[in-house]
């Protein structure tokens, strides 16, 4: 087990997160919409509202575990608005609290103490803990290590200055410690992408995992969700998987085999056009629903949207965002999957105008290092697994917990480099 499991704790992962602000479940499908933009892992978690007699008292962690209801990531939302009723009034379907959208799952977060060992926490994350309350602290009193000295040093030098005690800093080498000032009611959440991303600075202490190939620690998850490219692209939130919430979409090969052409993931959507993402869904096959089709489509009516852009970080829905509202034609760049200006129709030539469409990729013989840099530079939930000799042969799919996993195996046991001269010298003396 490596030491930085060991000696470091949550507390060392906080610093620089910002305090959460709790989503409550009364607030509408258009605000979250906003707010999943924002977030890590294309998802929010969702709250119920203190009761009026709880308001302004002290909440324990038992009382505030039993407030949050789930994360609400992106795919639920364009499913949810892809439903028929919700295509019929889109107006309606925005306004809907997020309660009757988001699914309830009490044990996706749990809440933890500064002084926590980095090592309970990825526990916590194997087994399907998504993210991590922890309270925001004025003076962190007990650090992991020195190590932890080191990387939090400008945010322990900017509390000794102001209490005058700069030169106190080889006392906060002991063990870790919860004897913290915590901040009343104030929290951060830290995410599994929070944690790769701290643990991705940590390579050389994980030595020799990092270098190995996926294949050879086994963490493949072959249990993948597929739906054929010529189904209809509705039929993949039927068998929506909870961890990643991805669907790949694949084509069949003439040797039983299959190809990943895309995926519905919220990972995808994270900040697309809902409404013209959601009609795709609900009209479209999965092919052309992560291809994209021409924009001059002939053989199907697309309907005007009478909304706002919002392809990119701005997701300004309706009238009330501050800008005007416009008709806008459905196409494939509208849901946001393309970067260039071609778009040829559905079938053809793929390789020439995939652009967005694409599925983040790695092969078997791909490094942990390289897969964990590949999910955080695309800020991924998950990465497909394709073969190393064929182009684009599915083989499984890596998620977080996959990497969790990964990076806290226990090393195969070096062979002795005397024991192989020692067992020949025996076989010669028998």
């Amino acid at each position: 087990m490596a030491s930085v499991f060991l000696y470091h704790v949550v507390g060392d992962l906080t610093v620089g997160k910002p305090e959460m602000v709790e989503f409550l479940e009364t607030e509408t499908v258009e605000s979250a919409i906003c707010a999943i933009g924002e977030s890590t892992e294309g998802g929010i978690p969702v709250w119920k509202r203190r009761s009026s007699q709880h308001v302004g008292a002290f909440e324990n962690g038992e009382m505030r575990q039993q407030r949050f209801v789930g994360i609400l990531n992106s795919l639920d939302i364009v499913a949810f608005l892809a439903r028929s009723e919700c295509l019929e009034d889109q107006d309606k379907a925005m306004k809907t609290p997020v309660s009757e959208v988001v699914v309830p799952n009490n044990t996706l977060l749990r809440q933890v103490d500064p002084g926590t060992r980095l090592i309970d926490a990825l526990e916590m994350m194997k087994q399907g803990v998504k993210r991590l309350l922890v309270a925001k602290s004025v003076v962190w009193k007990g650090m992991s290590k020195r190590f932890s000295i080191l990387y939090n040093g400008k945010w322990l030098k900017n509390i000794d200055t102001a209490t005058g005690s700069c030169n106190n800093l080889s006392a906060n080498t002991n063990r870790p410690s919860s004897s913290s000032t915590p901040v009343r009611d104030k929290f951060c959440c830290l995410s599994r992408e929070d944690v790769i991303r701290f643990l991705i600075g940590c390579l050389g202490a994980l030595a020799p995992l990092p270098l190995s190939s996926i294949s050879s620690l086994g963490v493949i998850n072959p249990n993948y969700y597929s739906i054929e490219a010529s189904l209809p692209a509705i039929e993949a939130i039927q068998k929506l998987p909870k961890d990643p919430s991805a669907v790949a979409v694949v084509e069949g090969m003439p040797d039983g085999q299959y190809k990943i052409i895309g995926d519905i993931s919220a990972t995808k959507l994270w900040k697309c056009d809902y409404l013209a993402a959601a009609w795709a869904l609900a009209n479209l096959s999965a092919g052309q629903f992560v291809m994209g089709v021409e924009d001059n489509v002939t053989s199907r009516s697309l309907p005007d949207f009478d909304i706002n852009a919002t392809v990119g970080g701005d997701n300004k829905l309706g009238n009330g965002g501050g800008g005007s509202a416009r008709l806008k034609k459905f196409s494939s760049r509208s849901i946001g999957f393309f970067s260039n200006n071609a778009s040829p129709g559905f079938g053809v030539s793929r390789s020439m105008y995939r652009g967005r469409s694409a599925p983040l990729t790695c092969k078997v013989t791909s490094s942990l290092a390289a897969v964990m840099a590949q999910m955080l530079s695309h800020r991924a939930t998950h990465v497909w697994v394709i073969e190393d000799e064929s182009d684009d042969v599915l083989v499984g799919v890596l998620g977080y917990a996959d990497i969790l996993v990964a990076v806290t195996k226990l090393p195969a046991a070096p062979i002795p480099s005397n024991r192989s001269s020692e067992a020949f010298g025996s076989e010669i003396q028998t």
